[in-house]
């Protein structure tokens, strides 16, 4: 079974990226030149395609040898890569007020951590990489609505009445995001839409659904999309502010590829030490919250070197 599945992603990898994108290299410029859509994805996300390379695999040590082969322009530049810190919990700590989020992320701790602490009764340095997945998986599967069967199947480690304990313990650990997400599907049940911080709206036809299947995807719907949105929108008003700055400042560096919570440059080198402190400045200022918003950056003559 461990054959078949690393010859399936070997082939996927073959097929997809190692024998694809040298096909795509443009003529002209020697490059790759990915298109950009901003109507394709209902959260208000980039989607990127001709050729996909918001795909690129980084979980696994061979998909991640694929991100070797972006390199900068020329020998004058390096790849930097600036990438949001757990961008969407901390606009869910925001938009929801949970003053024990908040204060995770006012102190600098890291949440999955003080998650599993707060959800197991361990003090935080008795926290061991168990507890911590688990706390990540449920961190993350909150947001999109995941429930104790669904946490158990990811797990693969926990019953489902485990998971269940532990969703409810997570309720009473965090209880303004449990009253976040009610009352926002109660306002998409009213209004027939749910906003991101910006006001962009998603209507959402199927929220006071008969079918229960059916209105329960669109009430996970509505607790997601003012989170990823947000996440979208503030990522996207960084591009525009950042590549202006660099425009107007005559700088060489630029703005060259957006992967989800990621911004890829083109970095001059003898710029380095101010093209990352204007980048990260663009990005935690893009659209402010409740709670400090992290840019983690790596530069590096690869795009895994980098990230």
């Amino acid at each position: 079974m461990a054959d078949l599945l690393a010859y399936r992603e070997a082939s996927k990898l073959k097929g997809t990226y190692v024998d694809t994108l040298p096909t795509a290299i443009f003529e002209r410029t020697g490059r790759v030149h990915t298109t950009f859509h901003q109507l394709m994805t209902a959260t208000g996300r980039l989607a990127s395609n001709n050729p996909n390379l918001q795909n690129i695999p980084i979980r696994t040590e061979q998909g991640r040898e694929i991100r070797k082969a972006f390199v900068p322009r020329d020998a004058d530049h390096l790849l930097l890569a600036a990438d949001y810190s757990q961008i969407e919990l901390r606009v869910m700590a925001s938009l929801s007020g949970d003053p024990g989020m908040m204060e995770a992320f006012e102190a600098g701790h890291d949440i999955h951590s003080i998650t599993a602490a707060r959800v197991f009764g361990v003090e935080l340095e008795d926290v061991i990489p168990d507890m911590r997945r688990t706390a990540k998986m449920v961190n993350f599967g909150i947001i999109y609505g995941i429930s104790a069967f669904g946490l158990s199947q990811r797990l693969g480690t926990i019953s489902r009445s485990e998971a269940s304990d532990i969703i409810e313990e997570y309720w009473r650990q965090y209880p303004k995001v449990k009253e976040y997400m009610e009352s926002t599907i109660t306002y998409a049940q009213e209004h027939g839409y749910v906003e991101t911080v910006t006001g962009r709206r998603r209507y959402l036809r199927d929220i006071n659904s008969r079918n229960g299947t059916v209105r329960s995807a669109a009430e996970r719907t509505a607790i997601n999309t003012p989170i990823q949105g947000s996440a979208a929108d503030m990522i996207k008003i960084a591009m525009v502010t950042i590549d202006k700055e660099l425009r107007e400042g005559g700088y060489r560096s630029r703005m060259i590829l957006q992967v989800h919570d990621e911004l890829v440059f083109d970095l001059h080198r003898d710029e380095h030490d101010t093209v990352i402190p204007l980048v990260e400045r663009g990005m935690r200022e893009a659209l402010p919250l409740k709670v400090p918003i992290v840019v983690e950056t790596g530069t590096g003559e690869n795009w895994l070197a980098a990230h």
